[in-house]
C-alpha cells in the first residue's frame, strides 16, 4: 500500500468517537470501523434489500448489499492510486446504504411521505442512525460508535434544518464546507457503480434494449472496441467485457482528473481540503458522457412500465404498513411496542426502514390477508 498522502485521512489524527474507546490492536481505527459494519445486522440485511429489480425477481440482479461491494472495490482502487486512506474509503462505502428501505427508491418516497409531518425520512440520515443509535451490539453504547470521518462519510446529504441538529457532523452543511476526499470519492464511486450495474441488469432482465445503449456514447465505443477484438464472442460476455471497461474507464479518468485537480489547489492537510471546492471529480468530457447514460437509464429503466408497476406495489406495501401500526401500536413486535411509547411515528418509521423485501411483505400478509384458516 502507498505512503498516505498529507491530503489524506491519517488514523492517528482522527476526530474521535463520540464514546471513548481503548485504541484497537493490529489494526487501525478505520479498519476495526470496516469491521464493524460487516459485522451489523444492518450490514446484512443489504442482501434482501432491492437496488432496481426486487430480489425475488431474480437471484442475479444486484441488491444493496452487492451494489455495497462493488462500490467498495471501485473506491479502493481509486484511493489507492490518490493515496488516499483505503480502510477509510472501504468503511464508508459498506455502510453507505445502511438506512435504505426495502424496495429500492420507491420505498424511500413511500416512506418519507408518511413522515411528512413527523420530520421526514432520508435514507443518508437513517444510514446515519443506524450506526449512531440503532444497531444493538455493543454493551457499552448503542449504535457501532464508528469514527467521526466515517460518519461524516456516510451522510453525503443533509438540510440544514436536519444539520442544525447534529452538532460537529452537521457543520459543513451550515458552513458549506466539503468532506475529506474519502468522502468525496465515494460519492463518485457510488455513481460508477450503480450507472453500470444498473446496464447490466437492465440488459439482463430485457427491459432495456442493446439498440437503445447504443445510442449511448460510451457504450457504443467500448461495445464496438471489444466485438473489433473479439469478433466471434457471445453476446453475454461482450456485454460483460463492455461494461468491466466501462467501468476501468471512468475509475481511470477520475484518478487523472482528481490528480490533476490536487495539484492545481495543492491541500496541505485534510482540514484544507474541507476549505475548497469539490476536488474528487469526472473530466468535463466524462462527466458529458455519464450524464447521458444516467439519462437513457432513468428513461428506459427506472421509468419502464414493469418497474413502476413494482413501485407502485411497493408504495402501497410500505403506506399500508406505516398507517396500520400508526392507528394500532399493539401491531408492532414488543421491542417497538415499547419504543412507540416515546416517539411513535420515527419507531415505526425505524421499524419499516430495516425490513427486508420479502419481510416487508410477508408482514404486509400477515396484516392484511384474509384466509380461511388462520395460521
Amino acid at each position: 500500500m502507498p505512503e498516505l498522502a498529507a491530503y489524506a485521512i491519517h488514523p492517528a489524527q482522527s476526530r474521535g468517537r463520540c464514546h471513548e474507546e481503548a485504541a484497537p490492536q493490529g489494526r487501525s481505527e478505520f479498519q476495526r470501523d470496516r469491521d464493524r459494519i460487516i459485522h451489523s445486522t444492518a450490514f446484512r440485511r443489504l442482501e434482501y434489500k432491492t437496488q432496481v429489480f426486487v430480489n425475488h425477481e431474480g437471484d442475479l440482479f444486484r441488491t444493496r448489499l452487492t451494489h455495497s461491494l462493488e462500490v467498495a472495490q471501485i473506491a479502493r482502487s481509486i484511493a489507492r492510486g490518490l493515496r488516499l486512506n483505503e480502510d477509510l474509503v472501504e468503511a464508508i462505502a459498506l455502510a453507505h446504504d445502511l438506512g435504505h428501505t426495502p424496495f429500492g427508491h420507491a420505498g424511500q418516497e413511500a416512506l418519507n411521505s408518511c413522515m411528512k409531518n413527523y420530520g421526514g425520512f432520508e435514507h443518508n440520515l437513517q444510514s446515519l442512525r443506524v450506526v449512531d443509535v440503532l444497531e444493538e451490539r455493543y454493551a457499552a453504547f448503542d449504535g457501532l460508535n464508528l469514527c467521526y470521518e466515517t460518519r461524516e462519510g456516510i451522510l453525503k446529504h443533509c438540510s440544514r434544518k436536519n444539520a442544525r441538529a447534529l452538532g460537529e457532523l452537521g457543520e459543513r452543511f451550515l458552513r458549506k464546507r466539503q468532506p475529506s476526499l474519502e468522502a468525496q470519492l465515494c460519492n463518485l464511486a457510488d455513481e460508477i457503480a450503480y450507472n453500470n450495474h444498473d446496464v447490466d441488469d437492465g440488459l439482463r432482465s430485457g427491459l432495456i434494449s442493446l439498440e437503445q445503449l447504443l445510442e449511448v456514447g460510451i457504450f457504443s465505443r467500448h461495445w464496438q472496441a471489444v466485438k473489433k477484438q473479439y469478433p466471434a464472442l457471445m453476446e453475454r460476455r461482450l456485454i460483460h467485457e463492455t461494461v468491466r471497461r466501462m467501468i476501468n474507464t471512468l475509475a481511470s479518468d477520475v484518478t487523472r482528473q482528481s490528480l490533476k485537480n490536487i495539484r492545481q489547489i495543492s491541500p496541505r492537510s485534510p482540514d484544507a481540503v474541507r476549505t475548497t471546492g469539490p476536488m474528487i471529480s469526472f473530466s468535463p468530457s466524462t462527466r458529458e458522457e455519464q450524464q447521458q447514460l444516467k439519462q437513457v437509464l432513468r428513461l428506459r429503466l427506472y421509468q419502464h412500465y414493469r418497474v413502476a408497476r413494482m413501485s407502485g406495489k411497493a408504495k402501497r406495501i410500505i403506506s399500508s404498513l406505516f398507517h396500520a401500526f400508526m392507528e394500532d401500536v399493539k401491531l408492532l413486535p414488543p421491542q417497538f411496542q415499547e419504543k412507540a411509547a416515546y416517539d411513535k411515528a420515527r419507531t415505526i418509521c425505524d421499524y419499516i426502514a430495516g425490513m427486508t423485501d420479502r419481510y416487508a411483505m410477508r408482514e404486509h400478509q400477515r396484516l392484511f390477508a384474509v384466509e380461511e384458516r388462520w395460521s
